[in-house]
């Protein structure tokens, strides 16, 4: 994931509820239960973990048996020291004590979000170290780690799963409308071997996807019981040897055997918190509520349609509508190059005003930059006695909506099928619109030529921006 682009806004639950989500998450309610058992008798190692003699009591606090028992004890007892749930009182006796953090896990729900975060981190440093069993054969008879022989890079792998994991990030928040956010673990994968610039795939590349895909499996199964993500793991059946017969029949088109993945809200505040760490602006839906209008209109003006409603919904809630309207009128104004963009946010912004903004569009009808977005807002909401617009001012606000739309979209369908009615409609269209005085004209003018596919009415518009830019003296 790069930090040169601007992230889209993460819609955040209330941190009340995503402090009860982290309360009950397996690993930091074992971790809380662990420090509460721990007393006089509790003894650590030089390391500061449970001695092994006390880890099957330890899992036996926890409810835990089989196999994996002790090794989910101990992880659970290490993340309670981690996290300043339990301290070592004494090293050389190895006696621990109730950690001062543990009082935070019954505080405010940013004190609990705080000890969540702290967790992660110690999950997450875990998820990024090989199997236990590789590390016990790569180490020598002096008890080190032969890192070579591992072909283990820690830094590296910190940086891909950290990587993974932004991209994850990214295709949550990006997503704008209905949708579970969930990912299918080959895509993810991907997002990080292939290349953008790649047709189809080598096979070479596809080896790297797979052995990908299988790190990723043993590192969302450990970051699952923090809360991070749910996690559908791969299907047993496809790691399994070629000679072994199936346990059953399976369908060879279901992606979802190939492990699916997804952030839980509390995993979105968790990822957003490492980003604003690491210095990547990670905006949230509500930064802005206590802001201008100003700072509202250039805020949401690269957001996804559905997250700049909700930003300027919660914007509207904490203001009056009459003043709300005036402060969003007057920070529309401007022709700088963002301004159509300013101004295409505040129509729709004053769409969720009700009547009770009317004065301040009548305020503004004799405004040439906003008087005929007022005329459109009134005729639309059925008010009478509203001006008809002159013809210079419906040229205007032509060119401010598509050099808006050109800066929201890009050269979308839409805008295509905007220019197409437009010229259509309006036969002389290209020879009065060059000389709009608009400090957009020239670009919107080669935008159009740019965009309709009729080579005769393209090479019009071609023209009538050059006119435009010799007007402007560009």
């Amino acid at each position: 994931m790069s930090d040169s682009s601007p992230l889209p806004p993460v819609r955040l639950h209330p941190e009340a509820e995503l402090a009860r989500d982290a309360l009950s998450t397996p690993l930091l309610t074992r971790a809380a239960r662990l420090a509460r058992w721990a007393g006089e008798d509790t003894r650590v190692d030089a390391g500061g973990g449970l001695v092994e003699e006390q880890l099957p009591a330890a899992a036996s606090e926890l409810g835990l048996s089989g196999d994996d028992a002790a090794a989910y004890a101990s992880e659970a007892w290490r993340v309670a020291l981690d996290t300043g749930l339990v301290e070592i009182a004494d090293e050389d006796e190895g006696t621990v004590t109730a950690g001062a953090d543990l009082a935070l896990l019954t505080g405010s729900p940013q004190d609990v979000l705080g000890v969540w975060l702290t967790a992660l981190e110690t999950v997450l440093a875990d998820a990024s170290v090989p199997d236990l069993d590789d590390l016990v054969d790569a180490m020598d008879e002096g008890g080190e780690v032969d890192f070579a022989s591992l072909d283990w890079d820690p830094q590296a792998e910190q940086e891909f799963l950290d990587g993974v994991l932004g991209n994850l990030y990214l295709l949550t928040v990006g997503a704008d409308g209905p949708g579970d956010g969930t990912v299918p673990l080959p895509a993810l994968a991907a997002s990080m071997i292939v290349p953008s610039d790649m047709g189809e795939p080598t096979n070479d590349v596809l080896e790297q996807v797979s052995d990908a895909m299988m790190r990723l499996d043993d590192q969302f199964r450990i970051l699952e019981p923090v809360g991070l993500v749910e996690y559908q793991p791969v299907d047993e059946a496809l790691m399994a040897d070629g000679d072994e017969e199936p346990a059953a029949v399976v369908d060879e088109t279901d992606v979802s055997r190939y492990g699916m993945v997804r952030l839980t809200p509390l995993g979105l505040y968790g990822l957003r918190s490492r980003l604003l760490e690491a210095g990547i602006a990670a905006p949230a839906v509500g930064d802005l509520a206590d802001k201008g209008a100003d700072a509202l209109l250039d805020g949401t003006a690269a957001f996804p349609p559905s997250a700049a409603q909700a930003e300027t919904e919660q914007w509207l809630d904490r203001r009056e509508p009459l003043a709300a309207a005036r402060e969003l009128l007057g920070a529309a104004r401007g022709n700088d190059a963002g301004a159509p963009l300013r101004r295409l946010r505040c129509q729709q912004a004053l769409s969720l005003v009700g009547p009770v903004a009317e004065p301040a569009l009548r305020e503004v009808l004799d405004d040439p930059e906003l008087g005929g977005l007022a005329r459109v807002w009134l005729v639309e909401r059925g008010f009478g006695d509203v001006p008809a617009p002159s013809q210079d001012m419906v040229f205007w606000l032509t060119v401010d909506t598509i050099a808006a739309q050109l800066a929201a979209e890009g050269n979308s369908e839409e805008l295509q099928g905007l220019v197409e009615g437009l010229a259509q409609q309006h036969g002389g269209f290209f020879a009065a619109a060059w000389r709009v005085d608009h400090p957009a004209t020239a670009d919107v003018l080669e935008a159009m030529g740019r965009l309709h596919p009729d080579k005769k009415v393209a090479k019009e518009a071609r023209k009538a921006a050059f006119k435009a830019r010799s007007q402007q003296g560009g």
